[in-house]
């Protein structure tokens, strides 16, 4: 074996065997016992670096998934097909969900029940930090043409039901960017491509019904809320609402159910002294904080 041979002294002949041999003189001999301790450590270190390099080499085997429905994505065990329309919902508006990548492997996302109801025709999500014309030609046209709208907040953002109303050109696509509120706003920002469509928003009093995720304030939605109520205005039916909410409610009762628990707005806990945590000392942090408290949207 490899570390035999590198264990021997430059003057061993190949074929020695491990015993004394005749020839050796009582020098030799102690001089062979007095090596023994170093020559087994270092056979020893060798032995180990061999069996760390032959672990290093094992093949890797992926963790088991359960198996997952090809329609919700859920696992088939907690499936909510029953809960989905019998057919994707027949709609005229076009839906771009521009995901943030991180949202990709959640468990408890909420783009692939959407997904779910709509034709994939009209529902098409497009995953990435950054985008522009020359790597998504086709958001790239979708983005200038005069009758897409974004859904983001902000100062600059019309109310989408005051706006249809005064539209000369009634839209057929809107945009809506799925990811936590710092990946959207990071996501809106630095690509050029999303200040080109009109900016709305909505304008509701109601509080979100995915209550076992925590909301920055009491009006943010989830992605599939955004979309239903959005597409419930565009297209003037309400049914569509009820419809695409169904799925979230029945994943959240299934949550609640099995150990969830409720979530509440971190501005409902700020109002009401339950913040579990002590307040921020970076001041930008604090002024986000001081917002939720006033009810000043972010």
């Amino acid at each position: 074996m490899e570390p035999q041979k590198e264990a021997r002294t430059p003057g061993d002949p190949v074929a020695r065997s491990s015993g004394p041999s005749r020839s050796q003189t009582p020098n030799d001999e102690e001089r062979r016992d007095g090596d023994t301790a170093p020559a087994e450590a270092s056979l020893g270190a060798e032995a180990d670096g061999a069996c760390a390099d032959a672990l290093w080499e094992l093949p890797v085997e992926p963790a088991e998934r359960r198996p997952e429905c090809s329609r919700c994505s859920r696992p088939q065990k907690v499936c909510l097909c029953p809960f989905l329309p019998l057919h994707p919902l027949h709609i005229s508006t076009h839906l771009y969900i521009i995901q943030h990548p991180a949202e990709e492997n959640k468990v408890l996302r909420t783009v692939p029940l959407l997904t779910a109801c709509l034709p994939q025709d009209k529902c098409k999500v497009k995953i990435g930090r950054r985008f522009s014309e020359e790597r998504d030609p086709e958001l790239s046209t979708v983005c200038r043409k005069s009758d897409t709208l974004i859904l983001y907040p902000g100062a600059e953002a019309a109310n989408l039901e005051e706006f249809i109303l005064d539209s000369p050109i009634y839209p057929s696509t809107i945009i809506i960017i799925d990811g936590t509120w710092s990946q959207a706003k990071d996501i809106f920002y630095k690509n050029s491509l999303f200040r080109l469509p009109k900016q709305v928003q909505l304008k509701t009093s109601i509080s979100s019904q995915y209550v076992i995720r925590t909301q920055p304030t009491n009006r943010c939605l989830s992605t599939l809320e955004c979309a239903a109520a959005a597409l419930s205005i565009l297209e003037k039916n309400n049914y569509i609402q009820e419809t695409l909410l169904r799925p979230l409610q029945a994943l959240c009762s299934f949550q609640l159910q099995h150990g969830a628990q409720i979530r509440l707005s971190k501005e409902h806990l700020l109002k009401n002294g339950l913040y579990p945590k002590p307040m921020p000392k970076n001041k930008r942090k604090l002024r986000k904080m001081e917002l939720l408290m006033n009810s000043v949207k972010i």
